[in-house]
């Protein structure tokens, strides 16, 4: 286990965790961050992510980058801000691997769907479904249901993105409104300093590797590039550096170099909004009403113009379009049929379930349909609604 000692004060020290919903002895050889993090990578919503679609469907191509790929990526960025920063690695991979088990198949595509058919129940939010994963959906345990992860965990899961406050206007996912009840995790104010840069992890990740998988599927060339504020600049010099470089170790370089002008900017950052709050503890980063990890100015500008030139050029391409209505529509016509026929349910599923078109069913669908494989949903559909096709 890592020496309390060579934390800094405000990282999330797990000598001083908060717990579990259900208390359990202590791991002798783990910290309670490490058997978190264990309890994930051994859970069954882990697993399913290596089907899921991160940006391109799984059929697509194999070298692509699918759900599980990317949260090891985010897991590996996050660990080395945190060493750097003298953060809690163990906490920050944590969540790093746990940030995306809520999301349903075919990306964002799916998400979108779901959360049209659930609006009449309530929506959708798969940070939600997250937290509805490893606190009740993983069944494995015999004491408990769900992965009973620390508090610190669960915030970080739920507040990644910064605080949810709820309200008339903008009222709290279900699932999470329903958790708060029994364990409060504080949502007015943000996450510890390890979810931060979980978050902000990410958002490296998918932009440098939505570059490298736009570029190998030719949605857009590197020439495309060039005035794309800092990236355009970087394939540059490495063309300058290396002339005559071949295109694959151009787009490599180029990529890797991204990510560590990106992670040195979120470092010193981070570094210079620490030395601005001087906390003293982990509580003094969630009561700052402002995030601690964060990109300089300019670093965001950089962001955002590369996050609308990939929105504009990749995200929206025809190709994208045709494949995510294809995934809207599969999405929509499961939950569809589900609702309103729920003996059409496994049998596991159906016994959950409280009849047609009810706010109990329309739950239960969710959830089982937003734990499918981009594969799974193609094969349930089939099954489903070709007459020609086995039922089993």
């Amino acid at each position: 286990m890592a020496n309390p000692e060579s934390f800094a004060p405000w990282a999330c020290n797990p000598a001083k965790s908060r717990g579990r919903l259900h208390r359990e002895p202590e791991s002798a050889v783990r910290s309670c961050f490490q058997r978190d993090r264990d309890r994930i990578i051994h859970s069954a919503a882990f697993r399913r992510l290596e089907y899921k679609t991160q940006v391109f469907v799984n059929h697509e191509g194999d070298f692509f980058r699918t759900r599980l790929t990317h949260s090891l990526e985010v897991s590996q960025i996050a660990r080395s801000v945190c060493r750097v920063l003298r953060l809690n690695e163990d906490l920050a991979e944590a969540l790093a691997l746990a940030h995306d088990l809520g999301h349903p198949p075919f990306g964002h595509a799916g998400e979108d769907a779901l959360k049209e058919m659930m609006a009449p129940w309530g929506g959708f939010d798969h940070n939600a479904q997250s937290l509805r994963i490893v606190t009740a959906l993983e069944q494995r345990y015999a004491e408990f249901d769900g992965l009973n992860l620390t508090w610190e965990t669960l915030e970080g899961v739920v507040k990644h993105n910064g605080p949810l406050a709820g309200g008339p206007a903008r009222p709290l996912p279900a699932a999470i409104a329903e958790y708060i009840c029994m364990h409060d995790l504080e949502l007015a104010g943000h996450a510890g300093a390890e979810a931060q840069v979980a978050s902000l992890a990410d958002d490296i990740a998918y932009n440098n590797h939505d570059i490298d998988d736009g570029l190998r599927a030719g949605l857009f060339g590197i020439d495309d590039l060039a005035e794309v504020p800092l990236v355009g600049e970087m394939f540059a010099s490495v063309r300058v550096r290396y002339p005559g470089i071949e295109t694959s170790r151009l787009i490599h370089e180029s990529v890797r170099r991204l990510i560590g002008l990106m992670v040195d900017d979120l470092i010193a950052e981070t570094r210079r909004r620490i030395a601005d709050l001087a906390p003293v503890c982990a509580d003094d980063v969630r009561q700052a009403g402002h995030p601690i990890a964060a990109f300089s100015a300019a670093m965001q500008q950089n962001d955002r113009s590369l996050k609308a030139f990939l929105r504009e050029r990749m995200y929206r391409h025809y190709k994208l379009n045709r494949m995510t209505s294809k995934a809207r529509r599969l999405v929509k016509d499961l939950f569809q049929l589900f609702v309103a026929e729920p003996e059409c349910l496994p049998t596991e599923w159906r016994r959950r379930t409280d009849g047609a078109a009810t706010l109990r069913t329309a739950r239960v669908v969710t959830d089982y349909v937003a734990g499918m494989t981009d594969r799974f949903a193609g094969d349930e559909y089939r099954r489903l609604f070709d007459v020609q096709s086995r039922t089993s």
